[in-house]
């Protein structure tokens, strides 16, 4: 006879079901959950803060506006408050500079860096 303290059993309510949705729907549901699409904020940043670099100065019609980028002031792109106020947009070359000056600062506090004489 079957010892059956070793039995499975379901506990109520914990039914297994098989999801219809695909990978690729289940994937933008998800990223639906924790932030809202680059093209919203991205959108909203423009009309807030204008077609303008915040850093160089260049200002942009709407024919070269694809060459302003959004930057994330504290560098979460998930933190989109509404009023703009961790947003600046950046032209391109602003922005990449922007990114590449955290690079090097990285590299040249590195103990492993160049020699570096004072």
């Amino acid at each position: 006879m079957r010892d059956r303290r070793f039995r499975a059993t379901r506990r109520p309510g914990s039914q297994k079901t098989e999801s219809t949705k695909s990978v690729d729907e289940l994937v933008r549901e998800l990223k639906g959950m924790t932030s809202s699409s680059p093209s919203d904020y991205r959108e909203r940043a423009l009309k807030i803060h204008g077609l303008i670099c915040a850093k160089c100065g260049r200002e942009f019609s709407h024919k070269d506006r694809h060459l302003l980028t959004v930057h994330h002031k504290d560098g979460d792109h998930r933190n989109n408050p509404a009023d703009g106020s961790n947003w600046e947009n950046l032209c391109v070359y602003c922005h990449e500079d922007e990114h590449s000056r955290g690079l090097l600062g990285e590299y040249l506090q590195d103990d492993k860096g160049p020699d570096r004489r004072r």
